[in-house]
């Protein structure tokens, strides 16, 4: 009988030890001079136990930044599964003899620069494909359907200094080059503004109002203003001097229609001529008042785009912390919600994400979301919450390699590539950062030998760099 009482005994006395250890390396961490004035939260739990380690604040909600993305991308696998692929489909109108619809289904990866392959590769395919199947015809129509999640592309709640730029690029039906260009400078006349020299990819009909200075300092402090299908952009704030070619990139007004006037030039050279380039863009601002059915129907089809599966999509969105497939993948979770193109798959994805975690038995009632990539400011969490995620997907989850191997490896990959680097946990975490301005926070896992933790530090509002913030969260992390 003593010998049975001894192990749970010992465990406790080894639980109550490691916990007292924990609980005072976080007051250390938050008797940290940058955090005086700052909002901490922090949830670590024991995998196996289930047990909270460490708490503070751990039920309040606050700023997570890309940290929101696990939600994002956990529920995406949940709900599709990771071998889930986006489909365009290339095909001819049964109602108009004359017309190829290109019909988009949100995919994110058309001529992404995510997965080093040649942006213009797919066009070349579906050029020749087109020129194998398609009936002979003085010119052809293009028309790009790009409706599915209509046109608002970005979140409302997204600040106006951030409309315009790569990072907050929006999101439809049709996207093509990550929706990104780049704009050259050449900025070795120190005594005048940046010269712009060209755009890449070539977008007709953009304009910029030039307002850049140059800066000795090295650094990109450059800014792209413009709204969604506006083709007038301003530029400004600072970038460096004495360049030869130096660029920052924004986002595509009108993804759709640049990828259609792409697909004609290939189409040009292959010997099929197209005489008109059209999206759907139009017919869906006349139609979205009284619902009607779209304007073409859906004939022979003559190719089919697969992406790649959802699995690497993920692994991008949590390793590079990419905003623009988040968005992506989280209005086709909306839309598979509900199909309805004019319904807003954004609110759609918003309460679907909140039904199903409630359905799990986590509760969100700590969860504010105004995006999926977490750069709306009024986005918000508990770190309790992201434990409980993190937990689920660890121990409940069909998906739990899927989703564990899409986080960075600490001092290894991508937005982690230099947290915790040469530590005894560099490679025994992983995990999603988020930072902005005021905001810095890290949620995922920690696995080292019979350490297995799911963890949650969020820090709002300190008065000190982001690295040095970075470096206190470190070495309360090393202290688990």
């Amino acid at each position: 009988m003593l010998m049975k009482r001894k192990i749970p005994l010992i465990f406790f006395v080894v639980f109550l030890s490691t916990s007292s250890f924990a609980q005072i390396s976080l007051q250390q961490f938050l008797n940290t001079p940058a955090l005086k004035h700052a909002t901490v939260g922090v949830c670590v739990k024991d995998l196996e136990t289930n047990k909270t380690l460490v708490a503070h604040n751990a039920d309040k909600s606050l700023t997570p930044a890309s940290t929101l993305k696990l939600i994002t991308t956990a529920t995406a696998l949940e709900l599709l599964g990771p071998d889930y692929r986006y489909v365009t489909t290339l095909a001819l109108d049964a109602d108009n003899p004359s017309r190829i619809l290109v019909l988009g289904s949100g995919d994110p990866t058309l001529g992404s620069d995510a997965f080093d392959e040649d942006p213009y590769a797919f066009l070349s395919q579906w050029a020749d494909a087109l020129k194998s199947s398609l009936p002979q015809k003085e010119a052809w129509e293009l028309y790009i359907v790009d409706d599915l999640f209509g046109y608002e592309g970005v979140s409302p709640q997204w600040t106006w200094e951030d409309l315009g730029n790569y990072y907050a690029a929006g999101a439809y039906g049709i996207s093509v080059f990550d929706n990104t260009y780049r704009i050259y400078f050449d900025t070795t006349d120190r005594n005048s503004c940046p010269k712009i020299l060209r755009t890449d990819p070539i977008i007709k009909g953009l304009s910029f109002t030039n307002y850049l200075t140059l800066n000795t300092s090295g650094k990109d402090n450059g800014y792209i203003f413009g709204a969604p299908f506006s083709y007038e952009r301003a530029i400004r704030g600072n970038i460096p001097a004495g360049r030869v070619s130096f660029c920052i990139k924004g986002d595509i007004p009108d993804p759709a229609l640049l990828l259609g006037e792409k697909l004609g030039e290939y189409l040009q050279k292959s010997g099929i001529n197209v005489s008109i380039v059209k999206t759907a863009r139009t017919d869906y601002m006349l139609h979205v008042c009284n619902k009607t059915p779209p304007s073409y129907r859906v004939g022979e089809v003559l190719y089919v785009h697969r992406s790649r599966p959802l699995s690497d999509i993920v692994r991008e969105i949590n390793v590079e912390s990419n905003n623009h497939f988040t968005e992506h993948v989280f209005r086709t979770i909306g839309r598979t919600r509900n199909a309805d193109i004019y319904s807003d798959p954004l609110k759609e994805g918003i309460d679907f994400v909140n039904t199903f975690w409630e359905s799990k038995g986590i509760s969100t009632s700590s969860l504010f979301m105004y995006d999926g990539c977490g750069l709306a400011p009024q986005d918000a969490v508990s770190p309790v919450f992201l434990c409980n995620l993190l937990s689920y997907m660890h121990k409940k989850s069909l998906y739990s390699t899927v989703f564990f191997n899409s986080l960075p490896k600490a001092g290894e990959e991508g937005t982690l590539h230099y947290f915790m680097n040469k530590t005894k946990y560099a490679g025994k975490i992983r995990a999603k950062s988020g930072s902005i301005s005021g905001v810095q926070c890290y949620a995922g896992y920690l696995m080292d030998g019979n350490k297995k933790y799911a963890f949650a530090v969020m820090v709002n509002k300190f008065t000190d760099t982001n690295a040095q913030i970075r470096t206190a969260i470190e070495k309360f992390l090393l202290s688990l």
